[in-house]
């Protein structure tokens, strides 16, 4: 018998190996510092995020101190040269894929209103990407991604 939560069925005996249907990815341009790696990231997991289905239950140590929810499947994190991005990033839009993006010039602004500016100021292919996170089912996020690698 299978346990089946939203996205994912549990084996008896095995619920530490979980194959979700759905898959959460981050590419990032494989030319960024660490610096920008770890920001990127985080911003884009935080774009991802805004689906409150993707996320679980609040966490409590056995003190009951509350801890936020987090995502309930794993985030893949990939790296690519700007063609791949871009390329990802075409197949995303094209197959309606939710993303969120990050550009270069978000590493010039300071607060939300200036991010979705900078990325309203351009074209969306003359956009300079550094990352996008995606997130839907397998198959088409695996497309997607396609010539991108894990990162290291």
């Amino acid at each position: 018998m299978l346990t089946t939560y939203k996205n994912a069925t549990v084996p008896p005996r095995h619920a530490s190996t979980v194959r979700f249907e759905t898959k959460i990815a981050v590419l990032l341009r494989d030319d960024l510092q660490m610096w920008q790696r770890l920001n990127v990231t985080a911003f884009l997991a935080s774009g991802i995020a805004a689906n409150p289905e993707l996320l679980g239950e609040p966490y409590a140590d056995a003190d009951d101190t509350p801890y936020l929810p987090m995502f309930r499947q794993p985030v893949l994190v990939l790296t690519g040269d700007a063609e791949v991005l871009a390329a990802a990033h075409e197949r995303a839009v094209r197959r309606g894929i939710p993303a969120a993006v990050f550009t270069e010039e978000l590493f010039g602004t300071g607060h939300d209103e200036a991010n979705r500016a900078a990325v309203r100021a351009v074209a969306r292919d003359d956009l300079k990407l550094v990352g996008l996170a995606v997130h839907g089912q397998r198959n088409a996020v695996d497309k997607v991604l396609r010539g991108a690698t894990m990162h290291p």
